[in-house]
């Protein structure tokens, strides 16, 4: 970790074009975070190929949806995650950049660069499994574990390593089972992307597309909750009620940072849309809990997300 190089790369944002200097970005955050180890031995390795298997066969069987995960699932350092996510945050930002007045670019680069840079690094040092549906690319559709971020995670939590990492994977397969069923889902949520960023570069905020892309959101989120409870095959309220206890814990740093990224806003997502498709499954099975991937217009409402019930009578 090298402070004096990342403040260095914030700093020399100010000789760059655009309103983020997304090399900076991605050299600051990575001078500022330790990449970790990656070095796997032949069990470990054995490990995560198995997990991910049965978690794909798990989930196709609680989900009743075929699909198949990405050609290999990419085992990351802290560094690896960023150089990744640096290039998505620079497709879904562009269009904001391209809309900002010119005239601004020059006076906001290093603060924009910094800012992203602290919330990069951040989500670097703590992301442990991400499913990456490329938006806004013709890249193929990506699946990464951040390995040390998972180690260092099951040793404060005090779990077994083996049985988190299991854990983990059945979560990310999950949401590469919702993508599979529905085809629609990554151009639906760009479009709620484009909505939000066009009002906000014309000095507006358009309620009604946050609105949505939250519902949207927390659907992805409660859903892949409901097959990963499903179709693991162990106890999970253990693991679940640590890294609850996980996510509102941290420094004062830490909280403000969780905040600043919106975290706190990913937590209620989790929450309410697993207390939705709960509902849902135990009322009418997993089957009716699928169908919300049949076409855009199945979605629950933000209403709907609240009553159950009434997003059943509406799409039943």
């Amino acid at each position: 970790m090298n402070l004096y190089r990342s403040v260095r790369a914030v700093t020399g944002a100010s000789d760059a074009a655009g309103h983020v200097d997304w090399e900076g970005v991605a050299e600051a955050a990575k001078a500022a975070t330790d990449p970790g180890a990656v070095a796997l031995d032949d069990a470990e390795r054995t490990g995560y190929a198995s997990d991910f298997r049965d978690a794909r066969d798990g989930v196709r069987a609680a989900a009743g949806v075929e699909f198949d995960l990405p050609a290999a699932v990419e085992i990351h350092d802290r560094h690896h995650w960023v150089d990744a996510n640096v290039e998505t945050f620079r497709r879904v930002f562009g269009s904001l950049e391209a809309r900002a007045p010119a005239a601004l670019a020059a006076p906001s680069r290093v603060l924009n660069t910094g800012a992203m840079a602290v919330g990069v690094g951040f989500l670097a040092r703590h992301v442990l499994g991400q499913y990456d549906p490329q938006p806004f690319s013709d890249e193929p559709h990506a699946l990464y574990v951040v390995h040390p971020n998972l180690v260092r995670t099951a040793a404060e939590l005090g779990v077994d390593r083996a049985r988190f990492r299991r854990w983990i994977a059945f979560h990310e397969v999950a949401h590469a089972a919702e993508f599979a069923a529905a085809p629609w889902l990554g151009d639906h949520v760009e479009r709620g992307i484009e909505r939000s960023v066009e009002a906000l570069s014309a000095g507006q905020v358009d309620t009604g597309a946050f609105s949505e892309l939250d519902a949207t959101m927390t659907a992805v989120e409660g859903y892949a909750e409901l097959l990963m409870d499903r179709a693991f095959d162990g106890e999970t309220d253990d693991l679940r009620a640590r890294i609850d206890a996980r996510r509102g814990g941290g420094s004062v740093v830490t909280q403000l940072l969780r905040r600043a990224l919106g975290l706190g806003v990913k937590r209620r997502q989790y929450e309410r849309g697993a207390a939705f498709f709960e509902a849902v499954a135990d009322a009418r099975g997993v089957a009716a809990a699928t169908r919300v991937w049949d076409r855009p217009e199945n979605l629950p409402t933000d209403e709907e997300l609240d009553d159950p019930e009434r997003w059943l009578a509406r799409v039943s």
